[in-house]
């Protein structure tokens, strides 16, 4: 986007690639869907950025989800909206996206340089003058637009250069953590149920027994814990306590949250009059997934042999609170190289947020992850980027037009 947005103003552009080819993270995004945008409200976004959302108040006002998605019809890229208000093209793939972009830069005579990764910016008298790469070559240029990605998923080309290339001429960059990951778990029974995914559930947060947050949707669980659309939201939260804490964090999954224990008791008085004469294992299949029910009954305490008519009322009620309260406890997250989004990045006190121009050095722009921005999962990282990179494109050019 900052590469095409530049060159469409008249700047001549050279877009260096570190790795073979062009959108490798892009085209992983959202299962490979590339979940591109959300049709939510400026004001929406910003609540769904945790990490300093304020900032990109300038960024989605000039260059937002309506704009985004006028610019990718143009391109004759159909979408379509889904749950979540969260839009996708048409096509169900990221391929679509990525062509669409491709198409755009070279139709505006981008000059792509391909495994051609940056080593440091230039920076004369306070103002850059062009990029030297590892293999010693220098392109000289009026401005630089930062576009480097965070540290999450380092196969695509994303391991964190961007971070060193700032602070190398002054910048700040604020400790790096990962976001939008997956939760390893200290319960061993989650290998049981691996795979399985829950829909429609609540899943809260507990620190030092105090409610932090809580999500509902769709959670899926791994061979080492949980994963999934309404964890990855919460993992913010959790990354951040365990990062200043040697206390663990419990989850509590609410299998049945549209019912009130007294309403949920009586569902499940009337199934166990339905099957009062079978034995309690074989008494749960209208209530659970198959594969939770043998991680259920260990949990419940109650002998699996035991006749649904010889439940206690006691036992009863243990198994409502039970079917609304699965606990977990939070070992860690998984590592920053796994995570969809870095938290953290060039301080945004750094960047002007109108241009995304450097405070601290003349024609550096920033686009993207590298600055210290995240959001939730829903397609605001992504209007992010191209947000961001929409400003740094049409202010960077500037300095181009500017010299010539």
């Amino acid at each position: 986007m900052a590469a095409g947005k530049a060159a469409e103003a008249g700047a001549q552009v050279t877009l260096l690639e570190k790795t073979e080819r062009l959108g490798k993270k892009l085209g992983i995004t959202g299962k490979g869907r590339c979940n591109l945008t959300n049709t939510i409200d400026v004001k929406g976004f910003i609540e769904n950025f945790p990490g300093n959302g304020h900032f990109l108040y300038g960024a989605l006002y000039r260059f937002g989800n309506k704009e985004l998605m006028s610019f990718f019809r143009t391109l004759g890229v159909d979408l379509k909206v889904e749950r979540g208000m969260r839009v996708f093209p048409t096509s169900d793939t990221s391929k679509d996206i990525l062509d669409a972009l491709k198409d755009y830069i070279h139709s505006n005579s981008v000059n792509v340089s391909y495994l051609t990764r940056a080593k440091e910016i230039i920076v004369k008298d306070g103002a850059v003058k062009g990029v030297v790469t590892y293999d010693g070559r220098i392109f000289y240029g009026e401005a630089v637009i930062l576009a480097t990605g965070g540290s999450s998923y380092p196969g695509t080309g994303s391991t964190g250069d961007g971070y060193e290339i700032a602070r190398q001429i002054g910048h700040t960059i604020t400790p790096l953590r990962p976001s939008l990951v997956p939760l390893e778990c200290e319960e061993d029974w989650v290998e049981l149920v691996n795979g399985l995914s829950l829909k429609n559930v609540t899943l809260s947060v507990f620190y030092e027994d105090k409610l932090i947050d809580s999500e509902f949707g769709e959670m899926l669980f791994t061979n080492f814990g949980v994963s999934g659309p309404i964890v990855l939201t919460l993992s913010e939260k959790v990354s951040l306590i365990l990062q200043n804490s040697i206390s663990s964090v419990k989850l509590i999954i609410n299998l049945k949250p549209a019912l009130t224990p007294e309403e949920l008791d009586a569902r499940l008085q009337r199934d166990f009059t339905l099957f009062a004469n079978r034995q309690f294992k074989n008494a749960l299949d209208r209530l659970l997934p198959q594969s939770f029910i043998p991680v259920f009954l260990c949990l419940s305490q109650i002998p699996t042999d035991k006749k649904v008519n010889q439940i206690t009322k006691e036992e009863r009620r243990k198994l409502v609170t039970l079917l609304q309260g699965i606990p977990l406890t939070v070992k860690k997250a998984r590592p920053l190289r796994e995570a969809i989004v870095t938290a953290g990045g060039v301080s945004t006190q750094e960047i002007n947020p109108k241009t995304m121009e450097s405070r601290l050095v003349r024609g550096l722009f920033f686009a993207g992850e590298v600055i210290d921005i995240h959001g939730n999962t829903g397609g605001y990282n992504l209007q992010a980027a191209f947000s961001t990179g929409y400003l740094g494109g049409v202010n960077s050019a500037e300095y181009s037009l500017f010299s010539h």
